[in-house]
């Protein structure tokens, strides 16, 4: 089975937000919440980045760990879904997650802002696939319907990739290799412009 991910390509993301907008009209996505945002990095500056970020849907969520009522769920494809209706909102996930992807729809304390909503990575929720229940609770359910996230596929540069991690992975290697960085593209000397004294 595939292991679905996502790869924001920092080199091609232009900070156009058609992601965002995408995700927020797809799904109904109420005011205040968004399960998708783009951030940018050294904004206005020589080495400017932006990267389109969501819940990454972790191998190992860290918001499954620490949900006092497991509320959260692993797919088949490896989608990181919650249960609205397990859910009481206390905020562990807010805090656990190192992406940001919970959003309450209320501002106050834990507890009293909401049902906790994030990206479900178009695969809607744990109601019957395609049903208006599940609609109305996590929005559109495209996986069902065989097709990927919305937000990637909106991607005009096609910086937002989504599908299985093994294909997503060879296209950033091609794309890295076609850019000349070679294996050079990550590790030390890339994000501390400095090399390692042996």
């Amino acid at each position: 089975m595939a292991r679905m991910k996502f790869l924001c390509d920092a080199d091609r993301c232009i900070e156009c937000n058609a992601c965002v907008t995408a995700c927020k009209n797809e799904h109904e996505v109420p005011w205040g919440i968004n399960r998708r945002r783009v951030v940018t990095i050294n904004d206005g500056k020589p080495g400017e980045r932006s990267v389109s970020m969501a819940c990454m849907h972790c191998t190992d969520a860290p918001c499954a760990a620490v949900c006092p009522v497991d509320c959260f769920y692993t797919t088949a494809d490896a989608v990181v879904l919650h249960s609205k209706e397990l859910c009481i909102g206390c905020g562990y996930c807010f805090y656990a997650c190192p992406f940001g992807a919970p959003q309450y729809p209320k501002v106050g304390n834990f507890g009293s802002r909401g049902k906790m909503d994030k990206c479900t990575y178009c695969a809607g929720g744990p109601e019957e696939d395609k049903s208006l229940v599940e609609y109305a609770s996590y929005g559109s359910n495209r996986l069902a319907e065989g097709k990927l996230p919305l937000c990637a596929e909106m991607c005009s540069t096609k910086a937002l990739l989504a599908g299985d991690g093994e294909i997503i992975a060879q296209i950033y290697k091609e794309r890295v290799t076609k850019r000349g960085y070679g294996s050079g593209a990550w590790g030390w000397m890339t994000a501390y412009k400095e090399s390692i004294a042996t």
